[in-house]
């Protein structure tokens, strides 16, 4: 068994410890405060959750909440909070950011380890070390984030536990498709993106992801009989029958869209292992992207 297949498996477990620590004050304290100006960047994986965290937050009436890769965050901006997720706490681009607002802003990193470059430039940081990967992949980081977030906001987890647990007890998926859309509303584009970048990185396969509105905008003219499409959240009106008569599967969930997200990843997994392809060591992919700025 991959270390992701491992780590896959283990979220309901990390997804609970997460829910337990978001009551803790030491984190709450980290966390931002209801009516702050608040911004979350983050670099690949951890920019999709910078997505549905920042949406997640609004939602729930906390505040302001913008969403950055932390290469294109706006300095001219004024922000109560910076919250930077970094898994390895080493990527070059946060370096830079966490590095450049530690005099100004408020900075809380979310990462595996206190002692890393990034960690080590916060204000505060909120480490879910429980939730490391030995994958370059990343699956249980990210939505234990999520999870954390979710419980910080004031939600109860139980559902999305269960739903997450019978979602890795299911079958190993074994339909595959050529290209695969994602397609998420509010938090869940974030989600939708994740689960596209999941099966680029361990299966190398051609995926797009969207707003769910905005697939009828062109987006749907790829799809055939030869396409999956997934819809994270509620479906929009009338697309059902738009994907039918293209041809392509549509594959939806009343169960919670952070465990559809888990058997997009399982799919990712099984697709790769069909493919004879390591998704432990995507091709040129590393655990951190660090920069040579000699």
């Amino acid at each position: 068994m991959s270390f992701v297949e491992t780590e896959i498996a283990s979220q309901p477990e990390t997804w609970s410890h997460a829910a337990e620590m978001a009551a803790l004050p030491s984190v709450r304290a980290a966390l931002p405060a209801p009516g702050e100006r608040v911004a979350i960047v983050g670099c690949g994986t951890s920019f999709n959750v910078a997505q549905a965290c920042a949406v997640l937050r609004e939602r729930s009436g906390q505040g302001e909440t913008d969403a950055f890769a932390a290469s294109e965050f706006p300095y001219g901006r004024h922000y109560d909070r910076v919250i930077a997720i970094c898994r390895s706490g080493t990527t070059t681009e946060m370096v830079e950011l966490v590095g450049t607002l530690a005099e100004t802003t408020a900075t809380t990193v979310v990462s595996t380890a206190t002692d890393l470059p990034v960690p080590r430039l916060a204000k505060a940081v909120v480490t879910l070390d429980f939730a490391d990967e030995q994958s370059v992949v990343q699956t249980r980081f990210a939505t234990t984030v999520i999870a954390l977030w979710r419980a910080y906001l004031g939600e109860n987890l139980a559902g999305a536990i269960a739903d997450a647990t019978a979602a890795i007890a299911a079958p190993a998926p074994d339909v595959f498709a050529e290209q695969y859309t994602f397609l998420g509303t509010g938090w869940t584009i974030g989600l939708a993106h994740e689960a596209a970048l999941k099966l680029r990185e361990a299966a190398q396969l051609w995926t797009e992801s969207y707003a769910a509105m905005e697939y009828r905008h062109g987006p749907i003219s790829i799809a055939d009989e030869h396409s999956s499409v997934w819809v994270f959240g509620p479906l929009p009106d009338g697309l059902a029958d738009q994907v039918a008569a293209t041809g392509a599967t549509l594959t939806t969930t009343g169960a919670d869209p952070l465990a559809l997200l888990v058997t997009a990843q399982r799919t990712a997994v099984a697709i790769a292992a069909a493919k004879n392809l390591d998704p432990d060591k995507p091709r040129a992919l590393t655990r951190a992207v660090i920069l040579d700025e000699s």
